[in-house]
């Protein structure tokens, strides 16, 4: 396995739903990468998954080494508590955003991931970046449609 990889994430949205963004922070050694993408119409919480799933996506070799940082307990617990596997086995029935879950089970099975929560807004340098270019995506003049996201259905289910 190559060195440890380090991914920062965060996610924003200016009301919930609306428009929304996602900020990462890739580093590995001397390397770095920021990546950040705003949406039209979405909400925070598929913002902050969406940041995870881009930043693992941009891996370029498998079975690599994560550590992933990010400020969403939603992203933490439901990994960390094994919730999203209980939702996987029962089809993601009743559970929000399941077309982002299912994107991230997928390249998540392709790394060894370890996340770690930290508060948002506490000074951490990283953290503060990704917070930055999730805001700034979230305000640019060209927003992406989020095709996943259902305006009006609390759900958000694919079946």
């Amino acid at each position: 396995m190559a060195s440890e990889i380090i991914i920062y994430s965060d996610g924003a949205s200016s009301g919930n739903p609306g428009p929304g963004g996602y900020g990462v922070v890739l580093i590995s050694g001397k390397h770095r990468l920021e990546k950040s993408e705003g949406f039209r119409l979405t909400t925070n919480n598929r913002m902050e998954l969406l940041g995870v799933i881009t930043g693992l996506e941009a891996l370029k070799k498998g079975n690599s080494k994560v550590v992933v940082y990010t400020d969403s307990k939603y992203v933490v617990d439901a990994v960390e508590k094994g919730w999203v596997f209980m939702w996987e086995s029962k089809g993601f029935k009743k559970k929000k955003n399941p077309d982002l879950w299912i994107r991230f089970l997928k390249i998540y099975r392709k790394h060894t991931v370890k996340f770690i929560w930290i508060k948002g807004h506490a000074c951490n340098p990283e953290n503060e970046i990704c917070d930055r270019l999730a805001v700034e995506a979230s305000k640019s003049s060209v927003l992406t449609e989020d095709a996943g996201f259902t305006p009006g259905s609390e759900d958000n289910m694919l079946f």
